[in-house]
Formats: structure tokens, sequence, C-alpha cells
């Protein structure tokens, strides 16, 4: 059948050879990725992020306009430097810290989400870009109060909504023994904003004083081998920072994968 196939196509004209490849190649950047990348996040305060991207599509008009979207899902765990008393885990929500300003956190996280480069780049390889990304995810927090509220300590799941942009450069990164495999070093400077409806934190945080916005700024940079092995380091900050006491500085490294092919 193969033979059959291929000699049927070698009997057309080259410019019928060129539409086939041309059609060929729009068929394949059509496929939907699923569960084509991921990542596991390790933060400084213990916290273990793990997440995985369900599906990458592109929603518009081909050759207009596109928007790609993902569909991420996730677990975290913050109590691995939680002490424990009375062989009960004391509870808190000192994870929201990194999960609002984290773009990537959430138990289930719809996002647009891209870098945005020049069309008229001078190399493919040294450049500047804007990343950018907007969406909505669900988090949870545990509610606070006193131990006779039966309600004390348990989760609550409640929407965030977050945008953030900024500025990206990448240049070229390769082994000094392999020049051949070259991959990607890149650097960003982001700006995060994030919000929840105040009245869904307050089921968990009943004496918490709050709009539900926070913002802030994010500083990273990474390395990206052979487009299979993403290890990036990314310090976020605060401009508003959200009523939960919590003061040591953000720092999350992460291990990023893909399993899409050039």
């Amino acid at each position: 059948m193969k033979a059959v196939v291929f000699a049927f196509v070698v009997s057309f004209l080259p410019l019928g050879f060129a539409r086939a490849q041309a059609a060929a190649a729009v068929k394949q950047q059509a496929r939907a990725e699923i569960f084509s990348s991921g990542f596991i996040d390790v933060v400084n305060n213990g916290q273990v992020n793990a997440s995985s991207r369900f599906i990458r599509l592109n929603i518009g008009e081909q050759g207009r306009f596109v928007l790609p979207l993902s569909i991420y899902g996730g677990v975290s765990n913050n109590q691995f430097q939680n002490p424990q008393l009375g062989g009960q885990l004391l509870r808190s929500n000192d994870h929201l810290i990194n999960q609002y300003i984290n773009p990537s956190s959430g138990l289930v996280n719809i996002c647009v989400e891209g870098i945005a480069f020049p069309k008229r780049a001078d190399s493919q390889t040294t450049r500047f870009g804007f990343p950018y990304a907007i969406g909505e995810r669900l988090l949870n927090g545990t509610r606070i109060g006193p131990v006779s509220n039966p309600a004390t300590g348990r989760p609550v799941n409640f929407l965030n909504a977050y945008v953030t942009s900024g500025v990206y450069f990448q240049t070229g990164a390769w082994e000094r023994t392999n020049s051949n495999n070259v991959g990607i070093f890149w650097a960003s400077l982001r700006y995060h904003l994030t919000r929840s409806n105040p009245r869904q934190i307050r089921e968990f945080l009943p004496d918490i004083q709050t709009n539900g916005f926070y913002h802030g700024y994010s500083i990273g940079f990474g390395i990206e081998i052979n487009n299979l092995l993403n290890v990036k380091c990314i310090y976020y900050k605060y401009a508003k920072q959200p009523e939960i006491d919590y003061g040591l500085p953000i720092y999350q490294f992460s291990i990023n994968y893909s399993t899409s092919k050039n």
C-alpha cells in the first residue's frame, strides 16, 4: 500500500508534489498537543507543585489571528516542612503566597499563553520577545478557625484570574563537546496581576480584609536543551502582598519536560 501511494505521488508534477507537502505540514501542525509537556516546581518554603499540560491548541482563523489555548492540571503539596504537634499536622495557607503569583499553579488552569517575537528578527536563536499569559484557575485553601468549629481545617476551592506580561530574551546554549546540539538560554522580567473574589477568600479566612487583588514581578532564567528538558529558576517579589503572614522571599526551581518534536 505504501509503494502504491509513493508511486502515485511521484507521478505528479513538482507543483502538485509541493502542494501535497504543504497540505501534510498544515495537517501535522493542526494536531492537538495532548499531554505534551509539564513541570515540577520546588519552592524554598518546602512546597512542591507538579502539573501536566492536558492539551494545547490554537483558536482563531488560520493565516489571520491565533490564540494558543492551554489547559493544565496539577497538584501541590506544602507539608514537607510543616511541623507536627500532637499527631496532627498544623494547617496553614502559606502555599497561596506562591500560587497567587505563579501563573503555572492551580488544580486546573485554563490560559492563553505564549511569547510574541518580532516578525523581522535577524536571528531565530538570539532575539527578544514579549511573554504573555491570561487565564483562570482553581486554587485551594484551608479554612482557619477555632478547633471547636467543625469546618476548621476543611479544604476550600476558589477561582482566581491572572494576567502576566513582560520582556523575554533568548540566545543559544550548547555543550562544549557537542556544538551540534544547540539549545536555548533565556531570561525574562514579568509583571503579575491576580484577582479572586474577596467573598470566596473569606470562606476559609473569615477575618481577612482584602479586595482580592495582588500584584508583583518576577525575574527568571533557564536553559532548554534539545527541546526535551527545561531547567529554570525564578525569583518572585510582591508589590502588594497577600494578607497571609509570610515574609520569606519566593524562589522557584523548576524542571520542565516536553514530548513534542519539532
